[in-house]
């Protein structure tokens, strides 16, 4: 935050060729007047959002009716309303071209090669979309998938909207409590599956599972098996009304889809929250306000660009991979990859990039680190010639991996870090493209995105920490929650805290560039004699010793304060004895202050973490203290939550 040079500056021609700056001269005559640089820009976006979300809508070539009103009852949060007279369909706007190039290119590990060309696609996404109307499916039905991130899963999706029914999906990993916590609460009328699944090059078959799930949806119509391991026939056979997907579809020939054109907050996906506190949240998004968000963040933050190579590591658990789809809607290539990314090695991803030729590269910041931890350079070991942006999310991503980046992986790349939420699926701070990059910022907020961070009783800070909020509505705010008919559950989620003002979550604080730092979720911030304190900023410090692989920090109420603990993962052959304990701290005091500095250090042999990747503070802050964790089917590694459990060290 205090460094003095940044550490990467866009060229000249690269802000001169980026679709920012044509955006930029398309708003000042829109507004008849100069708009320069992003930060004036932004204040347009914000100040005057018929306006500039009405450009979006031009600039992007979003294909339906626009209808003559941008905006009704703006100044409601919830209540507001974009584009209330507008007509158009998701799948639509996703499938712009037609043609022999590749539309998606997908590796399953080092087991399963596969690309599918523009017209390979749409006649996938018709056939299919002809199966489910055979089947019923309707405008507002739910079709939901427990899949892998690959081709079948896309055009599945492409399809059930066309229709204008709602889709919704998971992970093959998920178990069967996780998905019917989840599915069991929107009623899909048909359920898609693979075979299996591949991870760390072990096959992973899931027919059992899919069966025991299938019965205790009793408003399915009909199974879809898609072969990814070779044996969808056989799987489909022992799941009662099940079908492979191959011969559902072989006799249906190809035609041109078709598209329901639907109202723009007409429901598009459900996802949910985590649901590590409970029965997740089924967050229902609009078609609308998901494709005018997210062409709004690849084409002007992002600056992806027809036929890019567009790629993030995710799983279809993740709104990471709802937001990487839209990709298609760019004309971009979708470049998907399933399974570990670290099978068989740390550089199955960086060759994946070299081999596809990959320009826009998102991943996760624990994989950064990650791959920062092994040791591994792909600066010297790949060409990434072709990498124009390295984007990282899921977490904040420390000042080291900053610099990891360009010392290890490429010097010349806009990296992006973003963060925003499932909530929206979208972001509401993330990269600019035409903006230097500082090490452990995020570069800006989105434009239309009035974000703000204030102190608890509801004011501005232009410096420290505190809440990030948004004050105006946007369009990607979720229609509401799934069966929360008066909307208590959404209001209490988002506005509850301040009236009228949107609340994230995020403990964050804007920097002296005009950036913003992310300091982890604020329900998880440590609060040892009344001052607050960002866990991001512990994981800094911590895990930039060689001795430690990550870590997790809670507070723990102790003599009616909250006291600092570290739980910490240590690499090989390490052992957490008085000398380790000192450099942490040590590194802790002088990286970040005195009050940052835990109170006990415990050393675990893992760490709980979501599906997606996510560590849960708050699940062992429960176990911790003793209470009950109520959904431990969110969670990838459940098992890691007994380590927890009476500690010694804690006792005292």
């Amino acid at each position: 935050m205090h460094d003095q040079q940044p550490l990467w500056t866009p060229s000249r021609t690269r802000i001169e060729q980026s679709a920012l700056t044509a955006f930029e001269r398309e708003a000042s005559l829109r507004a008849g007047r100069d708009i320069e640089g992003f930060g004036a820009l932004h204040r347009w976006s914000v100040d005057d959002r018929e306006a500039f979300w009405s450009l979006v809508w031009d600039f992007c070539g979003i294909v339906g009716e626009k209808g003559g009103i941008v905006l009704e009852n703006g100044d409601r949060m919830p209540g507001a309303s974009f584009f209330p007279e507008a007509r158009l369909n998701f799948a639509e706007n996703l499938l712009p071209k037609r043609g022999g190039d590749d539309a998606i290119v997908f590796r399953g590990e080092d087991k399963v090669e596969r690309r599918l060309s523009w017209d390979a696609l749409h006649d996938l996404v018709s056939r299919l979309q002809q199966y489910f109307i055979a089947h019923g499916v309707k405008a507002g039905d739910r079709v939901a998938a427990m899949m892998p991130n690959m081709p079948e899963t896309v055009a599945a999706m492409l399809a059930a909207t066309s229709l204008g029914a709602i889709w919704s999906s998971c992970s093959p990993d998920f178990g069967v409590r996780g998905v019917l916590d989840r599915f069991g609460q929107i009623e899909p009328v048909i359920f898609i599956v693979p075979d299996g699944y591949w991870y760390n090059g072990k096959p992973f078959e899931v027919a059992e599972k899919t069966a025991e799930i299938a019965a205790a949806l009793p408003s399915l119509r009909k199974v879809l098996v898609v072969d990814y391991l070779g044996t969808a026939g056989d799987a489909a056979r022992s799941i009662p009304n099940a079908v492979s997907m191959e011969e559902a579809l072989g006799t249906i020939e190809a035609k041109e889809p078709v598209f329901e054109r639907l109202p723009f907050a007409h429901p598009l996906y459900i996802l949910f929250s985590s649901g590590t506190t409970g029965t997740p949240k089924c967050i229902v998004h609009s078609a609308g306000g998901t494709l005018l968000q997210h062409v709004k963040e690849q084409r002007l933050h992002a600056d992806i660009r027809d036929g890019d190579r567009f790629f993030y590591f995710t799983t279809c658990g993740w709104m990471m991979w709802n937001w990487l789809v839209s990709g298609l809607a760019s004309g971009a290539t979708l470049v998907l990859y399933d399974g570990s990314p670290f099978h068989p090695d740390g550089n199955a991803l960086f060759d994946y990039a070299d081999a596809e030729k990959i320009t826009y590269f998102g991943t996760s910041a624990k994989f950064i680190d990650a791959v920062h931890k092994a040791g591994l350079e792909p600066r010297k070991s790949h060409d990434l010639s072709s990498v124009r942006v390295i984007s990282s999310t899921g977490s904040p991503l420390s000042p080291e991996s900053f610099a990891f980046v360009y010392d290890g992986i490429k010097s010349d790349v806009h990296l992006a870090s973003i963060s925003g939420g499932t909530d929206i699926v979208s972001c509401f701070v993330l990269g600019v493209p035409t903006l230097p990059v500082w090490s452990g910022e995020i570069q800006g907020p989105g434009l239309g995105m009035a974000v703000g961070v204030w102190d608890d009783d509801g004011n501005h800070l232009d410096t420290g920490k505190g809440e990030l909020v948004c004050t105006r509505a946007f369009p990607a705010m979720p229609i509401g929650f799934w069966n929360d008919p008066q909307g208590k559950k959404y209001h209490a989620a988002y506005f509850d805290r301040f009236d009228n003002v949107w609340c994230h979550g995020d403990f964050a604080e804007w920097t002296g560039h005009g950036g913003i730092v992310i300091h982890g979720r604020s329900d998880a911030t440590l609060n040892p004699g009344g001052v607050r304190i960002g866990t991001a900023e512990i994981y800094n410090q911590v895990e930039q010793l060689p001795e430690i692989l990550e870590a997790i920090c809670i507070g723990q109420e102790w003599d009616d304060d909250v006291r600092v603990v570290l739980f910490v993962r240590l690499a090989e052959g390490v052992t957490l004895d008085e000398a380790l304990e000192k450099k942490i701290r040590t590194k802790i005091r002088t990286g970040a202050s005195p009050r940052h500095v835990p109170a006990r250090i415990v050393a675990v042999a893992d760490i709980p973490r979501t599906k997606s990747g996510k560590i849960t503070e708050l699940a062992v802050r429960d176990v911790v203290h003793g209470r009950l964790v109520k959904n431990k089917e969110a969670l990838a590694n459940p098992e890691a939550l007994d380590l927890y459990r009476d500690i010694p060290q804690l006792k005292s």
